[in-house]
């Protein structure tokens, strides 16, 4: 069990998707935006069938059946997804107390970079795509961040920063959120989806309001 880490913190980590943005999934908004479903590769990554890396080609293919489909498309659709309330609030109180801030998801780097501008969290790691000269989507995706290994981008920069784990608080709302938290002091759970991340965590939180995380991250 890891030493529980005590407010203020050097470094948060913040998951994205279902934790500052109202939606568990960008990958999953896109592909509403155009009509298709990836369970089938969903099952197959869930098996162990595809890696990382094949499950995101397969998903940005389905977007690309009806013809080439320009990035700036998808930054557009990504627009309308919503914050979670006292986004701003959390992170505007942590970097009162001195504390850096990070996104790290397995969601699109094009809604962290627009999360980032909107609540002021000073960086994020995601996962990207890629595109032509002309701006066209290709098929191959950037994995920066593991689906079920969201620790390993998390140690790496507690190294590249010279952070300690217990000067390090993660937030997230999945299971995914799990080995972020154990790479950290402090592992918050927030609106949790799942059993798995209610166990993993030292703190639950159920309401969707990041004001509530205020006391445990930023210790006011």
């Amino acid at each position: 069990m890891r030493p529980r880490g005590q407010a203020p913190f050097d470094v948060v980590f913040f998951d994205m998707d279902g934790t500052l943005t109202d939606r568990v999934s960008s990958w999953e908004w896109v592909h509403r935006h155009f009509g298709v479903t990836n369970q089938g590769s969903w099952e197959a990554f869930s098996r162990g069938e595809i890696d990382d890396l094949e499950f995101m080609r397969r998903d940005i293919r389905l977007w690309k059946q009806q013809g080439p489909v320009p990035i700036a498309r998808i930054r557009k659709a990504l627009e309308n997804i919503p914050l979670v309330p006292g986004a701003r609030e959390l992170v505007e109180a942590l970097h009162a107390r001195g504390t850096r801030t990070i996104i790290v998801t397995g969601g699109l780097d094009l809604l962290a970079e627009r999360v980032c501008q909107e609540v002021g969290i000073r960086s994020h790691v995601g996962n990207g795509l890629c595109h032509d000269e002309h701006g066209m989507l290709l098929d191959e995706g950037i994995l920066r961040v593991p689906v079920n290994d969201k620790g390993e981008p998390v140690r790496k920069l507690l190294r590249e920063l010279r952070v300690e784990p217990a000067r390090a608080a993660a937030i997230g709302n999945s299971r995914q959120d799990v080995p972020m938290f154990d790479a950290c002091g402090l592992g918050v759970a927030f609106d949790p989806l799942d059993e798995d991340v209610r166990r993993g965590a030292d703190v639950v939180i159920e309401e969707k309001d990041l004001r509530r995380a205020i006391p445990h991250l930023a210790g006011v």
